[in-house]
């Protein structure tokens, strides 16, 4: 929706799983870490495999965190810069914003996009997650009413598409009054 206004857009799940791929440094020490049964037959990071493990042990989570969460921080750093010295506009999706500790880079506004956990439990388990996988993600984050509490805007997606594509525009229009 945000690129469909014109602004540049960086997802940092995208930026975490290009740096995973085969042949980086976080691919090498993730590999280090956590051994070669987390590898595909094609020699890349299974991230199901990897999620299974991490899921259910935190300490193992905090461990891929600890490898992940700086080396996407850099590439955030990096993009912001180049769209900052480009003079346009751009946006980040960081769903794990608070719980990486990257709150503290030069955002203009935070936005926090929010589901009651009945739909987003039927949204991940349409991605393919079983329930109980589902819930190990949705425990190992910061609650959303947390999340919502420490964001400057909060979009209820309880509606339709249109109604969201709506309040984003809105919330957009209201941003860019404040600058």
């Amino acid at each position: 929706m945000l690129g469909e206004l014109g602004f540049a857009v960086c997802d940092a799940d995208h930026v975490a799983h290009a740096l995973m791929n085969r042949g980086t440094s976080v691919f090498r020490k993730v590999v280090d870490h956590f051994g070669e049964q987390i590898l595909t037959e094609e020699g890349e990071i299974s991230r199901s495999i990897l999620g299974q493990l991490v899921f259910q042990n935190t300490e193992q989570l905090k461990k891929l965190n600890a490898i992940v969460h700086p080396a996407v921080r850099n590439k955030l750093e990096e993009w912001i810069c180049e769209i900052r010295a480009g003079e346009k506009q751009g946006a980040v999706l960081l769903p794990l914003l608070f719980e990486s500790r990257m709150q503290d880079l030069k955002w203009d506004a935070v936005i926090c996009v929010s589901s009651p956990e009945k739909q987003v439990f039927q949204r991940l388990e349409k991605r393919g997650l079983s329930r109980k996988e589902a819930e190990l993600r949705m425990n190992s984050q910061m609650p959303l009413a947390e999340k919502e509490q420490r964001s400057d805007y909060v979009l209820p997606n309880i509606g339709t598409l249109g109604a969201l594509e709506l309040a984003v525009r809105k919330t957009v229009e209201a941003i860019m009054l404040e600058r």
